[in-house]
């Protein structure tokens, strides 16, 4: 007896059903886990929950180069920007019409755009103060709403990802249905 395939109709139902259940099918909770800090770093996290990373840190080869020099973190208008960690506020104001708060924590140095600032130059801040409200005015997320988290030794921009405490490791559940082509869905499948 041989294998007949099936036809492009029956496969496309299957590849609809099956999204259709994986949509449908709630997830396994995932449980809270306490974030455990960066070795040595004692940074929290600026917006709060800890939010999903929209862009990743993209190093520019030099100081005119393209690059994305800092990352993008999911957040919602309004909500609280905190300091990553103790400083002093450096700037807080606007620059190209978008609301920026920068601080010194010594070596580093922070910035936190687009914010409505809440916070004056020469403040000290504690890890974890609120500095200003998360805006959309300016925001290269747009029509997300993102807060743009960047950070800096000297003219050097690093990996803010780096010195953030890391969260619970979140794996996909085993009823998205990943090991489908993806034109299976849309009748190309071969």
């Amino acid at each position: 007896m041989s294998w007949t395939p099936p036809t492009r109709p029956v496969l496309i139902v299957a590849c609809l059903l099956a999204a259709l259940f994986a949509v449908l099918t709630p997830a396994a909770p995932v449980p809270a886990v306490a974030s455990e800090p960066a070795p040595d770093s004692g940074w929290v996290w600026p917006l709060q929950p800890q939010p999903d990373v929209l862009t990743v840190f993209d190093a520019p080869d030099g100081p005119y180069g393209p690059g994305h020099r800092g990352v993008d973190l999911a957040g919602a208008i309004g909500q609280p920007v905190l300091a990553v960690a103790a400083g002093e506020v450096s700037f807080a104001g606007q620059v190209a019409g978008r609301g920026v708060v920068v601080v010194d924590h010594g070596r580093l140095r922070t910035t936190y755009e687009p914010v409505l600032p809440l916070v004056r130059r020469g403040d000290a801040v504690a890890g974890g103060q609120t500095v200003g409200a998360l805006g959309v005015v300016g925001s290269h997320c747009v029509p997300a709403t993102c807060l743009h988290l960047g950070v800096r030794e000297g003219d050097v921009y690093l990996d803010p990802l780096q010195f953030l405490p890391s969260g619970p490791i979140r794996l996909l559940p085993l009823s998205v249905p990943h090991i489908l082509p993806f034109g299976a869905l849309f009748g190309t499948f071969p």
